[in-house]
Parts: C-alpha cells; sequence; structure tokens
C-alpha cells in the first residue's frame, strides 16, 4: 500500500495529489505500477507537519501551488534537475527550513554561490528562500511569497541589485529582527538604520519588522508591510506619514498599541484587519480630524475593543 493519492494524466504518467502517511522521511518513488511520477500537485503535501525530509526523484517536472505549504518540521529539500516549474508558495510556512539545494545540472532554476534558496536562472528572481538564504547580488527579484512564514529568519540583506520585491515576500516572518539594504541599491534604502525596506523615489515602507523605527521622510505605509508581524507590539508613525495601505498591519496579532500622526489623510482597507490585540490608537490630531480620515472597508475589522486618543477626547470603538 501506498501512501499517496494519485491522479494519472493525459500523458500516462502520475501527479501526486495528496499524501496520506505520516512519516517524518519520505522517498517519492519514480515509478508507481510502472508508471512515471511527473509531478505534485497543489497542496498534496498540505501542512504534513510530521514531514522532516523528502526526496523528489529525477522523473518529477513539476511542484505545484502550495505543494508543501505548511510542513512546519521539514528541514530540507533538494530540487532535482528535472524540475522544470515549482508553483506560488510552494514551500510557504515552512518554518523549519534550513537548508535548499538545486541540482546543478537543472536548466530552470539554482541555489548559486550555495545560497540556501530557490532562484530561476534566467530572471535571476528568488522564489524560495528560507532562515539560512544569503541573497546573491546577482539576484535582481524576490519573488511574490518567497520568504512567507519563514517565522524563523532573523535577519534579511537586500543586495544592491533587486528592484523589484513581491507581494507578501516576508509575510509571516515573525522573528525578523534586522533589515538591511545595500547603499548601492537604486530602488530601495534602509535610511537611518531604521530596520526597514524603503522605496526611495516615492518614500513609501514596503517591509517592516518588530525592530522597525521609521523615519520622518517616509510619506506612506505600503500595502502589506507588517503583514503577519505577530512580534510586533507597538509602532510610532512620524508626522511625514499621510496615507496607511492596504492590509498594512493586517494580522499584526500582538499589536496593542499604535501612534498616528494627525497629517494622516486614509487608512486604507483592512489596514489593521485581525488585530485583535489592538486597545489604544493615540491619534495626535482632534476628534474631528479623525473623524475626517478616509477609511477604507474593514480597516478595522477583528481588531480589539479599542479607545482612539485624541488631543480634545477619546472615541471609543463603535
Amino acid at each position: 500500500m501506498i501512501d499517496f493519492e494519485l491522479k494519472l494524466k493525459k500523458d500516462e504518467t502520475y501527479e501526486i495529489t495528496n499524501y496520506v502517511g505520516r512519516s517524518r522521511e519520505v522517498n517519492i518513488p519514480q515509478l508507481i505500477n510502472n508508471k512515471e511520477v511527473t509531478s505534485i500537485g497543489e497542496r498534496a503535501f498540505f501542512e504534513c507537519s510530521s514531514l522532516t525530509n523528502i526526496t523528489i526523484p529525477e522523473s518529477v517536472n513539476r511542484i505545484g501551488d502550495d505543494a508543501f505549504i505548511g510542513c512546519s518540521n521539514l528541514t530540507s529539500i533538494t530540487i532535482p534537475s528535472s524540475v522544470t516549474s515549482i508553483g506560488i508558495s510552494s514551500f510557504s510556512y515552512c518554518s523549519s527550513l534550513e537548508s535548499i539545494v538545486v541540482d546543478e545540472n537543472n536548466l530552470k532554476y539554482d541555489s548559486r554561490n550555495n545560497c540556501n534558496a530557490i532562484i530561476e536562472t534566467l530572471s535571476n528572481m528568488l522564489i524560495v528562500g528560507c532562515k539560512n538564504t544569503i541573497i546573491p547580488n546577482s539576484v535582481t527579484s524576490i519573488g511574490d511569497y518567497a520568504f512567507s512564514g519563514c517565522s524563523s529568519l532573523e535577519s534579511v540583506t537586500i543586495p544592491d541589485n533587486v528592484t523589484s520585491i513581491g507581494r507578501s515576500a516576508f509575510s509571516g516572518c515573525s522573528s525578523l529582527e534586522s533589515i538591511v539594504v545595500g547603499k548601492n541599491n537604486p530602488k530601495y534604502d534602509s535610511r537611518n538604520n531604521c530596520n526597514a525596506i524603503i522605496e526611495t523615489s516615492s518614500n513609501t515602507l514596503v517591509l517592516g519588522c518588530k525592530n522597525t523605527i521609521i523615519p520622518n521622510s517616509v510619506t506612506s505605509i505600503g500595502e502589506y508591510a507588517f503583514e503577519c508581524c505577530s512580534s510586533l507590539k507597538s509602532i510610532t508613525i512620524p508626522d511625514s506619514v499621510t496615507s496607511i495601505g492596504d492590509m498594512a498591519f493586517i494580522e499584526c496579532s500582538n499589536l496593542t498599541s499604535i501612534t498616528i500622526p494627525d497629517g494622516v489623510i486614509s487608512i486604507e482597507e483592512e489596514a489593521f484587519y485581525y488585530c485583535y490585540n489592538l486597545t489604544s490608537i493615540n491619534f495626535q490630531g482632534t476628534m474631528d480630524q479623525w473623524n475626517a480620515i478616509t477609511k477604507g472597508e474593514y480597516w478595522n475589522f477583528g481588531t480589539g475593543s479599542y479607545i482612539i486618543h485624541c488631543a480634545d477626547g477619546d472615541i471609543a470603538k463603535l
């Protein structure tokens, strides 16, 4: 009896659609019933918390979206030379992942310079990282969800050549405490040792962490900037900021207090969604100024029973 649910594809090869075993170490066979296994399907190993090691055979050419998402005890992965497609979030929330190797004969992906990451060779996009990843200088972009759920990642250095950072690239990196951008990066900076990534031309903060001190030159908090930063407890937004973007602090579950300046004119959709421990919003303007702020749909959905402390009085959450 095998521990896999399978789908027979049109080319008479198998796709693994679901792993039903509980083994710590799994060796995917190259052949099942004399047919090659060529694909690991979407969510095939979804939240297999018992899994610590996986061996992928040379017959596999595709790893689907979310294939290993939530395999929280998976420590290492090796991508064989045959793999030509790796889906989005394929290794997200693999919080124990510490070693990533791509076979040197793979023509689509690589792990150059022993970087402990998966890089799309042609585009120089890093698509999967882990707590031990060192981003090579040759990387030009970080893909969507590349480090998503990497709760053991403590520091990241963005090299000079990175000019694009994808959606939710560092979402849920709750241990992240140090963020540095290369001094010669033309697109981003971490001015004033702020422990954040700022888009230089727009002065938008695009990624923060629990140790971020937002510089007074920042004018907006970007969408998803502190997404799922569960270690963030309080934050002061400086006077220079005028807008707080969509889902900027979404699911910052331990955020209890935030200071917002009177120059803020918009708080976008789901900005504080499920910040359920939020109890204090310190607004540096009047109650009329607070009420005049444009607020997006569900901006405060799932928040705690906070009080907005204004210069001329308090407003309780409705």
